[in-house]
Parts: structure tokens; sequence; C-alpha cells
């Protein structure tokens, strides 16, 4: 089975942020998207959208253009986020942005109308009914589809930087979970959903892809929803690791560090460098210890078991990634890496609030401030003042 890949001029990029509807007097979900949908065509209608259903009415997901920087990209989507304002507010709905919704029961969730969200559900059931998540997706152009297979790989050891930097699920239908990242367990269980398949090449992905669809488990490579996967048609790879992240600092902040990181690995193919390839063990493994413990999690670092705290390993990536953010101009956005690991990950902020007192209500207030203000909150913003990473 030949797979067309579509080379990419160069790390391009493009973004997907699913935002919640979030109604403003009893800060559960509403189940509106169609209505506000239908309120932007000139957003929503067209053969490239800007915003569309997810698999919830609950949720809109926003999409960038093709971009080139990450600062054309956040810019791409302030625009879009602003004319959802003027259509939302109105109505009573909040925009916001975790992985999970901290109390409403995913029990009261309706579908979208649309006919492939229709046949997941019907043929997933139970593991698709509950699937009232939300994530953030980057694309990044590559120029090469032989690189495609050899950056995934490499990538795959990055699921628990990626996820402890983004981790904002600890609370499901009212209560803790417990986890840092309860959306990754709960999108995780589709049978085609986790870490990537660590294949050899372009050809044994193909050969894959039709052994899947000979077995029927998959009727379109586009039901191959690993953490990270090769978009054939766009010419990119897709991260699709990052729950849901509340501010658009860190959504900058994930497109720079995965254009950085693509980047990186396409110029060590040049040099003919040998990309670094994770055992599978040892993926699953930090993957399971950033959904667990986020950003206090100890990961390892290498197949004898040797393991280091991820923020420091974060903070080493940084620095690493410095000099590309500089010459890609993303440098700025990367930075609030800093910020993250000084002020916590989504889901260290919510449970700071909820530990000084405040209830999941007041988590619900703050990610919306979080949304609209593009601050970091962490006290109860009903009670105690504010504070802001700046």
């Amino acid at each position: 089975m030949a797979i067309e890949f579509k080379p990419s001029q160069g790390p391009t990029l493009g973004v997907e942020w699913e935002l919640q509807l979030v109604d403003t007097h009893t800060r559960l979900l509403r189940q509106e998207a169609k209505e506000v949908l239908a309120a932007v065509p000139e957003l929503s209608d067209g053969p490239r959208p800007k915003a569309m259903h997810e698999l919830m009415q609950s949720q809109i997901e926003i999409v960038t253009d093709i971009c080139h920087t990450v600062p054309e990209a956040v810019q791409d989507l302030r625009k879009t986020i602003e004319r959802l304002r003027d259509v939302v507010e109105p109505r009573g709905i909040a925009l916001a942005c975790t992985g999970t919704h901290a109390i409403s029961d995913w029990r009261d969730a309706v579908y979208a109308p649309v006919q492939r969200y229709t046949e997941l559900v019907q043929e997933m059931q139970w593991l698709a009914w509950r699937i009232q998540t939300f994530g953030v997706h980057i694309h990044v152009g590559v120029s090469d589809r032989d690189k495609v297979i050899p950056m995934i790989n490499a990538l795959a050891g990055y699921l628990p930087h990626f996820l402890a930097l983004t981790a904002s699920s600890p609370f499901w239908g009212g209560q803790d979970t417990g986890l840092a990242s309860s959306r990754a367990i709960v999108f995780g269980a589709l049978p085609t959903a986790g870490p990537p398949h660590l294949l050899a090449d372009w050809a044994e992905f193909e050969e894959y892809m039709e052994t899947l669809l000979r077995a029927g488990t998959i009727r379109s490579i586009k039901e191959v929803w690993w953490d990270i996967r090769p978009h054939p048609d766009f010419g990119t790879i897709e991260i699709r690791m990052f729950d849901g992240i509340p501010t658009m600092r860190e959504v900058g902040m994930v497109a720079a560090l995965s254009q950085c990181l693509v980047t990186l690995f396409d110029q060590q193919l040049d040099r003919g460098y040998t990309l670094p390839l994770p055992t599978a063990w040892v993926v699953r493994d930090n993957k399971w210890r950033a959904t667990r413990y986020g950003l206090d999690a100890d990961i390892i670092i290498d197949d004898r078991g040797s393991t280091a705290p991820v923020r420091d390993v974060l903070y080493e990536l940084q620095r690493e990634l410095e000099p590309i953010a500089e010459r890609l101009g993303c440098a700025e956005e990367l930075a609030v890496m800093s910020d993250v690991l000084e002020h916590g990950c989504s889901s260290e902020r919510q449970r700071t609030i909820v530990a000084g007192g405040g209830t999941l209500q007041d988590v619900v207030d703050a990610t919306i401030i979080e949304f609209a203000e593009d601050r970091f909150v962490t006290s109860n913003p009903n009670r105690e003042p504010t504070h802001s990473a700046s």
C-alpha cells in the first residue's frame, strides 16, 4: 500500500486548539457548538474552516492556516478567538481550555452532528461516550518523507516532556483523580491511541497501515490516533500528546518546543546522524509517569533504568534548544517553559486553588481567567489576589 507524503517547505506550523464552551452562570459546559459555529460562517464554512466541530457539542476546535513562525501562528489563533468571543459572550458563554472540565459530567454531553463522529461512537461505545476531553495538536512540516519515521521515533522519547508541561486534567466529573492528566487515560483507552509504534521506515509504516485496513481495525489511516503520528496529506508530523492548554502563552510554548525539536532532528539527519530510538517499554513507562505525576515525575533517561526529575530534564532541554529557537524566531515563546517550571503546569495550579480552600467552581473560574487574560492564576480568583507569570 503506497501512502503519498506531500512534503512541506521547511518546518511549517499548524495548531489545533480544542476549546471549552462554559456557562458563565453555572460554570458547567454548554452543549452549543452547533449554534456558535452557525453564527460565524466566515470561520466555520468553506474548504479550510478556522473553527469546527469536535466530538462533543461542548467544544469547538480552532485551527491556524499554514504558518512559518510561532508568532504568526499565535496571531492567527488570536484573531479567531476574538471573533468567537463576539458570539459567545452575549450568549453567557466563556471560552476556556483544560484537558478535562473539573465539574461537568461526561454523561451530560451531546455529540456533534458529524457523520464520522456518529460512526466513531457507534463503533467504540463506552470508550467514545466518555471523550469529553480537550487537547492541543501541533503540526510541524517535514521536507522529506524518509525523515518522518526516524523523527517520530525520536520524538516518542519526549512524550513525558510534552505531557508534564501541559498536564491540566486532574479532575474528572467533580473528583480529584490523583493524576496530573486524566485525559491521557480517557483518550488513551481508544484501541488505536497511545504511543506511536516504533517502526523502521516509511515502507514499514505503509505495510502496517495496510495490515490494519485489511484486518478491519481501521477504515482510514486518520483513525490511528497515536500521540505522535504522520499526517501525509499535510506533509507534517502531528504531536497530539499535549493536554488542553489554558493560556496562549503556553500554546506558543509547545509550538516553539515542537518546531525546535523537529528542526534539530532535521539538521541531525542532514549531517548523517542516526536519531535516538527509545525502547518501547521506556516510552510507555515514561508516559505513565507524566500522566500520574506531571512535573513531579522522575522519568527514565536510559535503557538501564536510570532516572532524573523531569523538571531538571526540561531545564536542560530548554537550554539546548535556545540557539535553534533564536534562529526560528520563537525564543520568547520557548522561554515560557521556565515560567511553567516556576509556577507549575495547569494541574498544579488547579490543585493549589483547592488546597487553599477553593472549590472546583473556583477552579473553573481560574481557567476562564487564564484563557481570557493569558496569565497564570495561582490562587483562588474569588478570594485572594491572583498572581501571573510575566
